[in-house]
């Protein structure tokens, strides 16, 4: 069950309010899970999975692995991050679709068939869950169409420019910090992680960039 300050930063329960929420575990049937470490936590192309997980605590990914074996980033998840089939990016062909944990995990799951079932009392609450659940797909929506536009640039230093100007964008200055560690910056791009470090080197030698460690700073 999450916290009370762990709801406010949740998405999902925006404007619900920690009793509300409480209840709708119930009324929900919501079940609670611990991961450890690098252990899956939801495998897309299972056909029993048609659960909305939120991480509770500890840090996850969306990872997208095609036919021959290669991963990709598609999403970050911290506490609050929500995942599940109605609000995943297609798969294709062959390609596996999975959450894994980053760090040890506590996710509660609740069955997609729940949210969407109107409730005898037509909760406001339950209402709410709905409309965030539609801004969530709209947000993952946005997401993924800002992420082409990194995938579609050609070059290594394209496709890191045109990540730091949307993170620059987001922020409104051209300091940014990076959202996740640098291996999973060459993952996020789909690239090699010696290039795109090398890439990176360039960047800052031409004075470009400057960076401390995830800090970034844009000076051109």
């Amino acid at each position: 069950m999450l916290t009370q300050k762990d709801l406010e930063k949740s998405p999902l329960f925006q404007d619900i309010s920690y009793e509300e929420y409480r209840r709708m575990l119930t009324c929900f049937q919501a079940i609670q899970r611990s991961f450890r470490t690098d252990e899956m936590i939801y495998d897309f192309s299972a056909p029993q999975n048609d659960a909305v997980g939120i991480i509770e605590r500890g840090e996850a990914a969306l990872i997208r692995i095609d036919e021959e074996g290669v991963s990709t980033v598609m999403e970050e998840l911290s506490p609050g991050g929500v995942f599940g089939k109605t609000l995943a990016f297609a798969r294709s062909g062959h390609d596996s679709l999975e959450v894994v944990c980053r760090t040890p995990c506590d996710v509660l799951f609740i069955d997609y068939a729940h949210i969407l079932k109107r409730c005898q009392n037509a909760c406001t609450h339950h209402s709410l869950l709905v409309q965030n659940m539609l801004r969530l797909m709209a947000d993952k929506a946005q997401a993924l169409s800002m992420r082409v536009d990194v995938l579609s640039r050609r070059s290594i230093r394209e496709k890191l420019l045109c990540y730091f100007r949307q993170l620059a964008e987001s922020s409104g200055k051209d300091t940014f910090t990076l959202p996740f560690s640098l291996s999973t910056l060459a993952d996020y791009i789909a690239t090699d992680r010696s290039a795109m470090m090398r890439e990176l080197k360039r960047l800052r030698e031409e004075g470009i960039i400057s960076s401390d460690g995830r800090r970034f700073t844009l000076k051109m």
